[in-house]
């Protein structure tokens, strides 16, 4: 990814746009969910992984990678967060092509019926050519965050009850086979009970990005239901296999995770968004949040700890290496 030299910036023309949306849910509420970046993916549709690089009082940097018209991008964005004025502001530092630049703000304007979101860009392309699918895309995904962000903002629960992360982690003999067991998921019908079956599509690294894995899988919980599920997966070698569900279980509205590999551990970690209108059809009349909470720590982590036990055997059988 490069950067535009100074001559270059000078001769692209800035534009902006901006998208608003009104809701009834409290401006407070909103405001800390777009400040807490590292549970976008959850949250936000576009937004696959969030990899937190500074972070002090009143500013962040950060490297996202989203689903940007089909195809997941990647840059790096530095962030001013003020909670007296519920204002973030945000400029990118590494683009990629067709945007030169990028910049904007989020707004959170509060008044007694509620609020509204204003999310602005300014932003530049590379060639003027590219500036209608550079709007497209932006009105595209700016929507659905708006959307997303009012939706779990305006659950009559507390936001901390309907999104949430837990993990597991499990002693293995060698992370680096551990990682190659879970990065081949596509051989996961034939070395784990729980998956059906998976088809699995890989984009090969530049040198500078992961492996991005577009995966489709068919599981069996524990209670013996079965679902299908899509994933971006993002492949950082011997690190970490991070992904974000595009289609998650009935019972959530997002869903994004992560396998962490160390030396001889392995963590599996969920962050979870409860879909409180689907309890009572999922899991029987009567039936709330905290009932939601404690099916699905169990049931994704058991699918969890079932795919790490397995992921540990096969590093044992592997044996020591030279």
């Amino acid at each position: 990814m490069s950067r535009p030299d100074e001559h270059e910036l000078e001769h692209q023309v800035e534009h902006r746009v901006v998208h608003t949306l009104r809701t009834p849910a409290p401006a407070r509420r909103l405001y800390e969910l777009v400040a807490r970046a590292e549970h976008w993916p959850a949250v936000f549709e576009p937004s696959v992984h969030v990899r937190i690089l500074e972070r002090d009082r009143g500013t962040e940097r950060f490297r996202i990678w989203a689903s940007v018209a089909g195809q997941v991008k990647t840059w790096t964005s530095r962030r001013t967060l003020d909670p007296d004025a519920l204002r973030v502001t945000f400029r990118q530092e590494r683009t990629q092509p067709p945007i030169a630049s990028m910049g904007g703000s989020w707004e959170f304007r509060a008044d007694g019926d509620g609020t509204e979101i204003v999310l602005t860009h300014d932003f530049a392309a590379v060639d003027e050519d590219a500036l209608p699918g550079l709007r497209a895309a932006l009105d595209t995904n700016s929507g659905k965050e708006l959307a997303a962000l009012a939706r779990l903002a305006e659950r009559p629960h507390p936001v901390e009850e309907l999104l949430f992360t837990f993990e597991d982690t499990l002693q293995v003999p060698s992370g680096d086979d551990a990682y190659a067991f879970i990065e081949r998921s596509d051989l996961w019908p034939d070395r784990l009970p729980h998956v059906g079956k998976v088809t699995l599509t890989e984009e090969a690294a530049d040198g500078r990005s992961p492996v991005v894995q577009d995966m489709t899988m068919e599981t069996v919980t524990t209670d013996g239901s079965a679902h299908t599920t899509r994933s971006i997966r993002l492949c950082f070698p011997g690190e970490a296999i991070v992904y974000k569900q595009l289609v998650p279980p009935a019972l959530l509205t997002g869903h994004s995770g992560a396998w962490l590999f160390d030396k001889d551990t392995v963590t599996a970690r969920h962050t979870v968004a409860i879909d409180p209108t689907r309890i009572e059809e999922v899991l029987g009349e009567g039936t709330t949040v905290a009932d939601a909470r404690a099916y699905l720590r169990d049931a994704l982590g058991a699918n969890s700890r079932a795919t790490l036990s397995h992921a540990a055997a096969a590093a044992a059988d592997a044996g020591p290496t030279s």
